[in-house]
């Protein structure tokens, strides 16, 4: 008969020390997982601290702290620093994976949700699919080398590639939803604990063919509140803007056709950069006329929601010009969609935002949290003539000493960025259908919205939180357990069983395990029931079920010590009490500790 016994695993709070030779019962991989999410915590707590003007000697023990974590990960890691990956790419633990698939999982609930069908594009494609479509940004586009007469080179998004396949099937699809989650790559200065990396997942949700004035644009962001909603991710703004807009200003400023594109790619940067240092890249490096780039600055200030629409539509200089006066009527149709789906207080226009690549022709739109912005800049702040400090220099690089190396950012002075992105785009699938055609006669073309979502960047903000939250790293529901002798195969039939009926499940894979071992298993694994296995007590048709809780000590996760020896199930019920319970019914929301 089962006596309860329950091996209870010391618990220590960070700074975590575990010798790897004598960590019984926590192999390295768990053990990195808990120094990256200490680590995400402990940047989040600099990044603070900074913001807060604290004292020096309290900001130079963080920044020591900081250190001592990225040193200790580095030895955990194979071959430490001799198996060093490229810049720009990481490894994801088990529980990291754990709550990125969560994050994933939801993403997809909701492109569903939406009506969307899922499409797969290849991780490379023709280098001239690829050039000419990201403006400035094309610089970024990651090369491969000649493959049997082929210049290759790896996908930037999943937008270009999207239009190519819709080329490709002649461009006649009328009306369509289609979505595509995986790995985009771009040779940008990495900044890893804000989710800015090399190698990235990005969610695509795109509209395309021919619909009514703004409908799919005001879905696209309707999707996106749902998504960001649903993630839980705090408070957030959706900035959105007109590229038509923002091409009628820049002409009633004064700026040449040609100049149009390359200055809109330095209004872009007023997220993370002051207006000092825009207007010194319009005017110094791309040559506009400082007036011209006053008079922009004039305009670019401007956020708000309908009233400022309405200043803007009152504006008669900007309206004399034919792409604002669309723009704007666009932009108002809108505003009484967004109304709609009660989503007005959630998007911001705001006349800064540019969207730096080329192929956009109409609305475009951000998602920011606080995060998103450097430490210490305040985007409302930054068109003053005097910026602060921080805000002067939010990208302080340091070079390595290797030298084939890349540039190392100082990420205490990066912000998350935008965590989603996108717009209209209606001439990108004609470029590829006139080039198809060889005769120099523009092709069929097909009106395009989308939304582009950085898995990455939402999971370096969900991240600390989900360790703050106690939410599980794994799936299992039920553990198997015997006591006494082994009962191997019945462990194996039960849990078999429960796998036929939906149910994680999972045993120790030995002959006649020791039970204090088969719990410190299912310990380990935070499985919330154990189901211990008798030979008085399969003959009798019972079995016993243990439930595992754990808690909050110190902030973090520990099991709640108990003695109690369970409830008696009999075995032919066993799978509808299991369903049954509260913690069934919540399991798919990947909390672990109960509230």
């Amino acid at each position: 008969m089962f006596t309860g016994l329950v091996l209870r695993v010391p618990y220590r709070s960070f700074p975590l020390r575990i010798p790897f030779k004598t960590a019984h019962f926590h192999t390295m991989t768990s053990t990195v997982d808990i120094l990256n999410a200490e680590l995400a915590q402990q940047t989040e707590l600099f990044n603070k601290l900074r913001i807060d003007n604290s004292d020096p000697i309290t900001l130079e023990e963080s920044r020591k702290r900081l250190g001592e974590i990225k040193r200790e990960l580095a030895t955990l890691k194979p071959g430490g620093k001799d198996a060093k990956k490229r810049g720009g790419t990481r490894d994801y633990g088990p529980g990291e994976m754990f709550c990125r698939d969560y994050v994933e999982r939801i993403v997809k609930e909701c492109f569903m949700l939406y009506g969307g069908a899922q499409l797969d594009t290849p991780v490379f494609e023709r280098k001239d699919i690829l050039t000419d479509k990201y403006g400035e940004d094309s610089k970024l586009i990651f090369d491969l080398e000649d493959q049997g007469g082929e210049q290759l080179a790896l996908r930037y998004d999943h937008t270009v590639p999207l239009a190519r396949y819709l080329a490709m099937s002649g461009a006649i699809n009328t009306q369509s939803k289609l979505w595509q989650i995986g790995k985009v790559y771009r040779r940008d200065n990495p900044v890893m604990s804000k989710g800015r990396m090399r190698e990235f997942s990005q969610a695509d949700f795109d509209i395309s063919g021919q619909w009514d004035t703004m409908i799919p644009d005001a879905e696209l962001l309707s999707l996106l509140c749902t998504i960001l909603t649903r993630l839980e991710v705090g408070e957030f703004t959706i900035k959105i803007n007109h590229r038509k807009i923002l091409d009628g200003i820049f002409e009633v400023c004064g700026v040449p056709p040609e100049k149009i594109r390359p200055i809109s790619s330095a209004v872009d940067k007023l997220d993370k950069l002051p207006w000092s240092d825009v207007k010194r890249e319009m005017t110094e490096e791309k040559g506009l006329d400082p007036y011209s780039a006053d008079k922009i600055g004039e305009y670019v200030k401007h956020k708000g929601g309908r009233q400022l629409l309405e200043q803007l539509l009152a504006d008669s200089l900007l309206t004399a010009n034919a792409k604002a006066k669309q723009g704007l009527d666009e932009m108002r149709i809108l505003f009484t969609f967004l109304d709609a789906y009660k989503i007005t207080d959630k998007v911001s226009l705001d006349m800064s935002l540019a969207r730096g690549l080329d192929y956009y022709t109409g609305l475009i739109y951000e998602a920011i949290v606080e995060a998103s912005a450097p430490p210490g800049f305040k985007a409302a702040e930054n068109l003053g003539s005097v910026p602060p400090t921080d805000a002067a220099a939010p990208k302080k690089k340091v070079k390595k000493a290797g030298p084939d190396e890349d540039e190392e950012i100082d990420e205490s002075q990066v912000g998350v960025g935008s965590i989603a992105a996108g717009g209209r785009y209606d001439e990108l699938v004609s470029l590829f259908t006139t080039a198809a055609s060889g005769d120099g006669k523009k092709g069929s073309g097909m009106p395009c919205v989308g939304v582009s979502i950085g898995l990455d960047r939402i999971f370096a903000l969900l991240w600390p939180k989900w360790i703050e939250r106690g939410m599980r790293s794994k799936e299992v529901f039920a553990y198997v357990l015997s006591a006494g002798d082994g009962l191997l195969q019945e462990r194996m039939g039960l849990v078999q069983e429960l796998r036929a009926q939906g149910i994680a499940a999972d045993f120790l894979a030995k002959n006649k395990p020791k039970l204090n071992a088969q719990f410190a298993a299912g310990e380990r694994d935070e499985v919330p029931y154990a189901i211990i296995l008798g030979g008085n007590e399969l003959k009798a048709g019972i079995v016993t079920v243990k439930e595992q809780r754990w808690e909050f000590v110190d902030g973090r996760k520990a099991k709640v010590e108990s003695a109690d020896k369970g409830i008696q199930v009999p075995r032919a019920e066993l799978v509808q009490w299991l369903k049954a319970t509260t913690i069934f019914r919540d399991w798919s929301s990947g909390r672990l500790i109960q509230e």
